[in-house]
Order: structure tokens, then C-alpha cells, then sequence
């Protein structure tokens, strides 16, 4: 049954594809400017090679389920999957992985972003650590954890610096 947790995970990542190639080209079209470039082929590979990992580890280790670690983490993942796509939702056109910025857009300040300013990436970070631990992966989690928080660190500081991100002020993009 993980394998397939994880066969569905892959397909929703391939729907969130399918949205920023559309997103992308609605924000070029409306005069969008793209920063980051260099770290969002290293974004994409962390998240495919997590969901390498997560196989990989159970099957080659033989982890095991631990119902009393597994269905909270599969939880875990699925509130923060509720929340990503609630961002998506909350962002619509502008939403991307992407870091791409329409100039004088406003900056969204509704749904997750009136309470965080970052709710995708805090998403992010629970279902990194969360999708292996479903099955006891916790060399994955821990690897693709610390991963996460430099590539993380990286992208938000791109993107607050592109955003001309000074204060309190929830972002439009993550």
C-alpha cells in the first residue's frame, strides 16, 4: 500500500506540473519576471529523488509499518497537501514553483498567507518529513529534511529578496 501512497503523491506532483506550466505562461504573458533559475532544477530533483528514496528505503531496508508512527504520518501528509493546494487555491494564476513576479501585482494577503508567511513552504516541510516516516524511512527523512531546509533557505531568501520583501507583509508565491 506505500508504494502506491507514494504512486499517488508522484501523480499529484505531475497535476502541480500541469498547473505551473499553465500558471507560467499566464504570468510571462502578463509580464512576469523569473528569479531563481538556478535553484529550481535542484528543488525538483530533491522532491523526485525523495519519492525515489522513500521506495527504495522500504524496499531495500525492509522498514516496516508502525501503525502507531504511519497513520499520523499519513495525516501528516495529507493536511499538508489540504494546505498546499489552499495556497494554490488562494494564489490562483500566481501560483507557482516557480519563483516568478508579475511587477506591481499585490501581494495576496487571504487564506493561509493572512495567518504565515510562508504557509507552502511550512506545508513543504512537514510532508518532506512526513512522507517517509509513513513507513519508517527515517534515513529519508532525515537526509531529505535537512535537504529541504537548504534548499528552503535559498529559495525564500530569493524570493523575499525578489518580492522586495521588507516586513510582516504575507508573500504570493510559496
Amino acid at each position: 500500500m506505500y508504494y502506491l501512497f507514494i504512486l499517488a503523491v508522484a501523480a499529484e506532483r505531475l497535476v502541480e506540473l500541469v498547473v505551473s506550466r499553465r500558471n507560467t505562461r499566464w504570468s510571462m504573458a502578463h509580464g512576469g519576471r523569473e528569479f531563481g533559475r538556478g535553484h529550481y532544477p535542484v528543488m525538483v530533483a530533491m522532491h523526485t529523488l525523495l519519492l525515489v528514496s522513500c521506495v527504495v528505503e522500504v524496499w531495500g531496508w525492509h522498514r516496516p509499518f508502525i501503525a502507531w508512527l504511519g497513520w499520523p504520518m499519513v495525516a501528516v501528509v495529507v493536511l499538508s497537501t489540504v494546505v498546499r493546494w489552499w495556497c494554490v487555491a488562494t494564489l490562483g494564476k500566481h501560483w507557482n514553483p516557480r519563483l516568478i513576479v508579475i511587477p506591481n501585482a499585490p501581494l495576496i494577503q487571504g487564506g493561509p498567507y493572512r495567518w504565515i508567511h510562508h504557509p507552502n513552504y511550512t506545508a513543504v516541510i512537514a510532508e518532506v518529513a512526513a512522507l517517509p516516516l509513513v513507513h519508517s524511512a527515517w534515513v529519508t527523512a532525515i537526509v531529505f529534511s535537512v535537504a529541504n531546509a537548504l534548499v528552503l533557505t535559498v529559495r525564500i531568501r530569493t524570493e523575499n529578496t525578489a518580492l522586495g520583501y521588507h516586513g510582516p507583509a504575507p508573500s504570493p508565491a510559496g
